[in-house]
């Protein structure tokens, strides 16, 4: 009788200790759930801090439509050959920089020849160009130059300035001059200034046939912007002066200077400007001096041609058959799609 008392006191021990673990497990697990309920429903701690604004940038100027293609025809041009009469490249070609091994397509950057957009222009344009009819000259007798480079046009609407350099050459300008001729275009010729002197009946050619002309230095150096001021005002005005001696002008007939290689710098294009020759960059780079071929030059100036744009040629420096082949469809071309020839602003 004692030892069954005894079992079912510690039955009883053992069933209240199991009641009250299940008591606690409950209360836990209740506490639990409370918890996990309160976590749901709190606000997000995640903070989202006002974004600072950002400074708007200046509106892009809307570019001109590109000018419709005509079919392109076969060319007999003669296979590229190696350069010659023309200088190395003294730069690594880089996009959006000079001609002579740079393929020029960009903004500009700051002193360089470089350009910055088809028919950018820091000032207003002076008149309009009917086609093939040069634009009057601004009275240059009060106005004062501007130094930043010239990459804008005239004449407004779909018209395109044309430009040659590294003349005049005996062989090759008096050719671009008869091609300009039939299609009754103006252009604008960069000259060396011995070539000038050595050839001064084709610079007077170019002057009465209503062209302008244009400084190129003296020696071609495409690394002029790291010499000296007396190098530069030697290459810029001695330039100059032949040029303007051969034109046989009192007044010299010179409107822009064009750095070789597109190769300016901040005091090239102040020695320019202070004596009344506007800093001249281009916006088309034909490529032409590599001699790659009349379809191959054609392609690239259609690639990059617009409305107000300046187009980078040449007529001296060296073999320009295919340069003067490739000029007689593109004007043809031009002529088609209505474009007018003028000449970069001043």
């Amino acid at each position: 009788m004692a030892l069954t008392t005894r079992a079912t006191r510690a039955l009883g021990a053992v069933a209240a200790v199991t009641l009250a673990g299940a008591t606690l497990a409950a209360c836990g697990t209740e506490h639990m759930m409370r918890s996990a309920g309160a976590a749901a429903s709190a606000p997000s701690a995640r903070a989202t801090a006002p974004a600072t604004p950002s400074t708007p940038s200046a509106p892009s100027a809307p570019s001109a439509p590109s000018a419709p293609s005509a079919p392109s025809a076969p060319s007999s041009a003669p296979a590229a050959t190696p350069s010659t009469g023309h200088g190395t490249p003294s730069r690594t070609p880089a996009a959006g920089t000079g001609h002579h091994g740079s393929a020029h397509h960009g903004p500009t950057a700051p002193g360089t020849g470089r350009p910055q957009a088809p028919g950018h222009s820091t000032d207003a344009p002076r008149g309009t160009a009917a086609h093939g009819t040069a634009v009057q000259a601004p009275d240059r007798g009060t106005a004062v130059t501007a130094r930043s480079i010239q990459h804008g046009v005239e004449a407004p609407g779909r018209s395109v300035a044309l430009t040659f350099d590294d003349g005049p050459d005996p062989e090759w300008t008096p050719k671009v001059l008869a091609v300009l001729a039939r299609h009754h275009a103006k252009a604008t010729f960069c000259e060396i200034g011995p070539n000038a002197r050595a050839h001064p009946d084709l610079v007077r050619r170019i002057a009465a046939a209503g062209h302008r002309l244009c400084d190129h230095s003296v020696h071609h150096d495409e690394a002029q912007s790291g010499k000296s001021e007396e190098y530069n005002r030697h290459e810029i005005l001695d330039a100059r002066n032949e040029i303007s001696r051969a034109a046989g002008s009192g007044d010299a007939p010179l409107w822009y200077y064009r750095a070789p290689g597109g190769d300016f710098s901040p005091a090239i294009r102040a020695i320019a400007a202070d004596h009344g020759l506007r800093p001249l960059g281009w916006t088309v780079d034909s490529d032409d001096w590599r001699r790659p071929g009349a379809d191959a030059i054609l392609a690239t100036v259609n690639r990059e041609l617009k409305p107000g744009a300046i187009v980078l040629m040449h007529d001296g420096g060296g073999d320009r058959s295919q340069t003067v082949q490739a000029l007689e469809t593109l004007l043809d071309r031009l002529d088609a799609a209505g474009y007018t020839y003028t000449f970069p602003q001043r």
